[in-house]
């Protein structure tokens, strides 16, 4: 199943926009805003197929979402559809430690008029909405979140970072090095299997919205607004059901429902009737 990039815009809810810099964040905040993070395939078993088709036939046409292969797969083959020039990377996630873990997170570089960007629409954690400017040391405002990217010497690594109340939480680091898709399938395995990664064992989904972004980790549902956050419990399966679909834009069949809420160990609803 080829890439159309009219199906792509439709299920994103935007026009084609121009390949520059405003076209470029036009493009990753849609796709944010549309495509949710969601890791149901590894929390069940399953590694997901990151081939082309496969990827368009998930996201676009079976309305699922995906993590970051997935997800950033899709934008890839979209900014080259809309003439974009980009070279992919591959990212150590550090989430708040001081050196990151494997090369498992894709995402770009892409050149506009402007200069180079960093884009991302699959970084499932608090990340940015809109491409960083690949300037170091630069403090950018996102959503009223603050962002940079810092020279990291020891490690030899350009590092994301976000402000927080307790200073600078480091999100991930990238280098340069060449990106092959057998890198990509490798990372994928370790993703969804390796028994030190949190996909097989968690639930977690997030879509950005508009200011801020949801997310769901297990049981909890958290709504985050101009840098504020609230979080609840999800009570039951029939609960976390509506969440997914109405919030996150996703259908499920009732038996990928109970197999959701067999992994988190819900109750049955008519058990608790």
């Amino acid at each position: 199943m080829p890439f159309d990039k009219e199906q792509y815009l439709s299920r994103i809810g935007i026009s084609q926009p121009e390949a520059s810099a405003e076209g470029l964040a036009c493009l990753q905040s849609a796709q944010l805003r549309a495509i949710a993070f969601e890791n149901i395939d590894p929390l069940l078993g399953v590694t997901p197929s990151l081939d082309k088709a496969s990827v368009v036939r998930k996201l676009i046409f079976g309305r699922r979402g995906g993590y970051c292969f997935e997800l950033n797969g899709l934008f890839g083959q979209a900014l080259g559809a809309l003439g974009f020039h980009y070279t992919p990377v591959l990212a150590r996630v550090r989430m708040g430690q001081p050196e990151g873990g494997p090369r498992t997170h894709l995402c770009f570089l892409v050149e506009t008029e402007t200069g180079v960007w960093l884009a991302d629409a699959g970084f499932g954690g608090p990340g940015f909405s809109v491409p960083l400017q690949l300037e170091i040391g630069l403090e950018q405002t996102v959503d009223g979140e603050i962002f940079r990217i810092r020279q990291d010497s020891l490690f030899d690594e350009r590092v994301v970072e976000k402000h927080t109340a307790d200073g600078w939480f480091a999100l991930y680091g990238f280098d340069r090095a060449s990106v092959r898709f057998c890198d990509l399938e490798a990372g994928n395995v370790v993703c969804s299997s390796w028994s030190q990664s949190p996909f097989p064992f968690h639930l977690m989904m997030n879509r950005c919205t508009p200011g801020g972004r949801i997310s769901i980790f297990d049981t909890n549902f958290t709504e985050t607004q101009s840098g504020l956050s609230e979080t609840r419990i999800i009570e039951t399966p029939a609960e976390l059901g509506r969440i997914i679909v109405d919030e996150f834009g996703i259908g499920i069949e009732p038996a990928m429902l109970d197999a959701i809420a067999a992994r988190l160990n819900f109750q049955r609803d008519d058990e608790l009737a």
